[in-house]
């Protein structure tokens, strides 16, 4: 039986460099940073005092006032990038609701009513706690919000596999379609950490950068002087569907979801190994998945998160995965402008690299002014680049050693 191929119709995206595709791809392409002072708390105690956080956000553009009050920031996030992208590629959710899920990634879920309701308990004891504690805080909300918000009842579950799950949401989403289960799928995201405890925690770890100073030039994938990634926040969400089905109703497609490839280093809670092979098999993997060879790949958007360990370890994954094209392959880092968005990068880097393909742009890697040691192939340093991208790869790597690596096709 031939296997079912699936694309990419909708994009939703909710970002610190824009709310909406537009505004997102405008940023990105012209290489404008969303890094700047936290807003969302009084910083002055942190070491970490910056943030990529998302400007100008309205809950209720979206959701009605009563079930935005109900929901964490991250799931809000999600409900709003599911209606972007239902809208974008212009179909009715609802209207053959048994044969379409969801599956939104969440890295840590919701983490600022976690924090507000265990300081209630401390502060005023245990009968002041929200009965809306649990279904507002637990990692699933973001799917579960999306499904009962649109009327989704098809496959609907959440991947937590912290900063790899956007990837892994989109690829798990393409076997849902593969198998049957399903014709259409939201796919993506979602995530909004920017909170004490979340800066406080990160921090404490020595993974944030503290260029307090100069926000905009903190996020700076492969640079000599980079010292750690700058938290984001933020979701994206995107429509899968048949190809059949695209077809049959004259859907615009961005391009084929052609590959997936995901394994797991084995290797440390924090830390990616050094070697880099079993990210490197993730990307074969996902390369053999969609039927392309390495020297057809025209751009990767790297996991880059402008970290000393993982950006030099990454360049040697795409090394290994690409062999000699690795010298003529684009390859840039969306989070020197974005930040980490941590359980929802991957789904903003997937947006990020479909528009790139649409537009035939390659989105440039800023703050990169002298690569550091082992980090030399071609990143896009500071500004985009025109060219046809045909075939791009995603990459995303996350804390327990998980990787994952989408491919994307124009048809």
């Amino acid at each position: 039986m031939n296997r079912r191929r699936v694309v990419i119709t909708g994009i939703g995206v909710i970002s610190p460099v824009g709310i909406g595709k537009q505004d997102f791809w405008e940023s990105l392409s012209a290489g404008r940073s969303g890094v700047a002072p936290i807003t969302h708390f009084d910083t002055e105690e942190y070491r970490v005092r910056i943030a990529a956080e998302v400007s100008g956000f309205e809950p209720t553009d979206f959701i009605d006032r009563k079930n935005a009050r109900r929901m964490d920031r991250f799931a809000q996030f999600s409900v709003a990038a599911a209606r972007m992208a239902a809208e974008d590629a212009g179909i009715d959710p609802g209207a053959d609701p048994e044969r379409t899920g969801a599956i939104i990634a969440s890295g840590i879920g919701g983490v600022d009513t976690f924090a507000k309701e265990t300081r209630v308990l401390l502060e005023r004891g245990p009968g002041r706690v929200s009965p809306l504690f649990i279904p507002m805080e637990i990692a699933n909300m973001a799917s579960a919000q999306v499904s009962i918000q649109l009327g989704l009842q098809g496959p609907t579950t959440t991947i937590c596999t912290a900063c790899t799950a956007g990837n892994h949401a989109i690829g798990e989403a393409l076997e849902v379609i593969r198998r049957g289960a399903a014709d259409t799928m939201f796919a993506g995201g979602s995530e909004a950490s920017i909170t004490p405890v979340g800066i406080a925690a990160f921090a404490a770890m020595r993974a944030l950068s503290e260029r307090n100073d100069e926000p905009e030039r903190a996020s700076r994938p492969f640079d000599r002087d980079r010292d750690g990634f700058v938290m984001g926040e933020g979701s994206a969400v995107l429509v899968l569907e048949t190809l059949e089905q695209a077809e049959a109703r004259g859907a615009h497609v961005y391009a084929e979801l052609a590959g997936y490839g995901a394994t797991s280093d084995a290797h440390h809670i924090s830390a990616p190994e050094p070697s880099g092979r079993a990210a490197a098999r993730a990307m074969t993997l996902a390369f053999a998945d969609a039927g392309v060879e390495a020297g057809e790949v025209d751009y990767i958007n790297a996991h880059g998160t402008s970290t000393p360990l993982g950006d030099e370890i990454e360049t040697r994954v795409i090394r290994n995965a690409l062999g000699e094209h690795a010298e003529a392959v684009a390859v840039s880092s969306t989070k020197s402008m974005t930040g980490h968005c941590l359980g929802a990068a991957g789904a903003i880097e997937a947006a990020a690299s479909l528009l790139a393909m649409e537009h035939g742009v390659g989105p440039p890697t800023i703050n990169l002014d002298n690569p550091g040691p082992g980090c030399d192939l071609d990143y896009v340093p500071h500004r985009s680049r025109e060219q046809r991208v045909r075939v791009a790869a995603s990459n995303a790597f996350g804390f327990g050693g998980h990787n994952a690596t989408l491919v994307f096709r124009v048809l």
